[in-house]
């Protein structure tokens, strides 16, 4: 069921995206007079699902729900129908219309999506508010993975500022580190003494390195077992959903973050566990990878009795004038943090971990939340509007450069170029296609 609830909010999501991108398309080519002759949700190989011809475009589903597309007379793209660009351009034929049309044609879908995109922002914000985590409202400190601890920053520290600038939401801590560039960081100790701590300038790929994506987090009392890992050390010691870790090596575990530490710190080596299981008390052993993809941690994830802050966990509402702007800046972050992060794809550890639709279905809850739909359908959509403006053949960007060019030089791109690029990219974009959803399924059968 949880499966299903996922793949029903992916599907939703991506046909709401799509159908939008593709009318980005649709609609500026019929304002230029431009034939549209298919517009399809999913492709549709061999047959469709249904399909209508209303005037001179054929509406329909098709079967294969990888996206979705307009065909449009006259243009060079995925259909690759030589035998109509084999005859004299006609008038209504996109390759009949100036040059400046034809570019505002490829751009309107990337359009659509980045607009989507922040407007989902702003009506989320304005809908739901968020949550807040100031600095001068944590007791107990925050939750810090162990990596950090060789440059002075611990759990039980509080971070007040980074880069000199005041922070006001913890929770915001880690993407400027790990993709704003954050470095400077003013830090509050446990005993009440400030120290200014500057991290190394590489911090963010040492941190990728080590698998330590979430660096702060509000801190929690206790260690529930909620899932073990397939193959994972804590899977071949038979610990179990619920199970409670009491101890590690004779230590009593008060916060979660005391676990992490225990276990990141005893990497290559074996530790002994105390469980706690109903009302019995079980103690194992087991051994810390060293490298892997359980390397410093014993697969398992895991919920907690209590946040120790969550009463000073602050819920901001905003006006819908207010919600603009706050809207605005979270597609902002969004888009620049979502190319921050090719930092990591183009490493070995980063190459490994790329996924394909069910990387993004498990973005989705396993019970249907609104919220979360909604804030990552914003993100979806404005990852579409980066993508496909890249410059790559058989994308909207690889059309674009191809506009601009004849544009600049007054000359347009020879028929055969054209043909040739097209091909070209389809083959780069289905390689990347079947590599992203090959981890997804190594990943499902192995892990």
């Amino acid at each position: 069921m949880d499966f299903l609830i996922k793949a029903a909010q992916l599907i939703l999501s991506l046909s709401i995206l799509v159908v939008l991108h593709e009318f980005g398309h649709f609609i500026p080519a019929r304002l230029f007079k431009t034939r549209v002759e298919k517009f399809y949700l999913f492709f549709n190989p061999w047959f469709s699902l249904f399909k209508k011809k209303v005037g001179e475009t054929e509406w329909g589903i098709g079967w294969l729900p990888l996206g979705g597309y307009v065909k449009i007379a006259g243009m060079v793209d995925e259909s690759m129908d030589k035998e109509q660009l084999a005859l004299p351009p006609q008038p209504w034929e996109f390759r009949a219309k100036p040059a400046w049309q034809r570019l505002i044609i490829m751009l309107g879908g990337v359009t659509v999506n980045l607009i989507l995109g922040f407007f989902i922002y702003i009506m989320v914000v304005f809908a739901y508010g968020e949550e807040k985590l100031n600095p001068n409202d944590v007791s107990s400190g925050i939750s810090v993975h162990p990596y950090l601890a060789q440059f002075g920053v611990e759990s039980g520290d509080n971070i007040l500022k980074i880069n000199d600038i005041q922070l006001d939401n913890v929770l915001e801590s880690n993407a400027i580190i790990m993709l704003r560039d954050g470095r400077k960081l003013e830090v509050k100790k446990a005993d009440g003494s400030i120290k200014t701590i500057q991290l190394p300038e590489d911090i963010d790929q040492q941190l990728f390195q080590n698998g330590a994506m979430t660096i702060f987090s509000p801190r929690t009392l206790g260690v529930k077992i909620n899932v073990v890992e397939k193959n994972s050390p804590a899977s071949k010691a038979k610990l179990l959903q619920n199970d409670l870790v009491v101890a590690v090596n004779d230590s009593l575990i008060h916060f979660s973050d005391e676990f992490q530490k225990a276990v990141f710190n005893n990497k290559g080596k074996e530790i002994n566990l105390k469980i706690k299981r109903g009302k019995e008390y079980i103690a194992t052993k087991l051994t810390i990878p060293k490298s892997g993809e359980f390397e410093g941690r014993i697969g398992i994830q895991h919920g907690a009795f209590k946040v120790v802050d969550k009463k000073n966990l602050k819920h901001v509402n905003y006006s819908f004038g207010e919600s603009i702007g706050r809207g605005f800046v979270l597609g902002k972050n969004t888009l620049s943090d979502y190319v921050s992060q090719f930092k990591f794809v183009f490493t070995k550890k980063g190459a490994s971990s790329v996924g394909g639709f069910g990387a993004i279905g498990n973005m989705f809850p396993s019970q249907w939340d609104w919220h979360k739909f909604w804030l990552n359908t914003a993100l979806i959509s404005i990852i579409l509007a980066f993508m496909n403006i890249l410059p790559i053949p058989a994308l909207d960007g690889g059309h674009v450069v191809f506009l601009l060019y004849e544009i600049v030089t007054g000359r347009e791109a020879p028929q055969k170029v054209l043909e040739y690029a097209q091909y070209v990219g389809f083959f780069l974009l289905m390689g990347l296609l079947l590599y992203a959803n090959g981890n997804d399924i190594y990943k499902a059968i192995f892990h």
